[in-house]
């Protein structure tokens, strides 16, 4: 599999999970609506726009790293192939979401 393959691969699967992230968000919703409850769970809050906003820069920067590491670890070894960097950028991005996850729990111990 080339760079491009792996590539088209990579944006044909994060299409595939948004698809289903806002079909499941929608149904739940609609659920919900029809048994009754507020509407002013849907709204958002100012603190979850900076939430996802750190989120975001913390993930981009993981997947950053993770080329950077991956493009390393190609030139450093002949044998490797293109596969290390998809696998780099998704330890790099999950390691990102775990530590965000743990910024935001420090957050919310300060806040109460």
């Amino acid at each position: 599999m080339g760079p491009g393959e792996t590539f088209i691969a990579l944006i044909g699967g994060i299409t595939i999970l948004g698809y289903v992230f806002f079909t499941a968000r929608h149904r739940e919703r609609m659920s919900m609506i029809d048994k009754g409850v507020s509407a002013s769970l849907f709204t958002s809050k100012e603190k979850s726009s900076i939430r996802f906003t750190l989120k975001l820069g913390m993930l981009s920067i993981g997947i950053s790293m993770g080329i950077i590491a991956g493009m390393i670890l190609m030139k450093l070894f002949d044998d490797i192939n293109d596969a290390i960097v998809v696998a780099m950028i998704l330890m790099f991005g999950g390691i990102s979401l775990i530590a965000n996850f743990m910024v935001e729990r420090k957050m919310d111990e300060k806040a109460d």
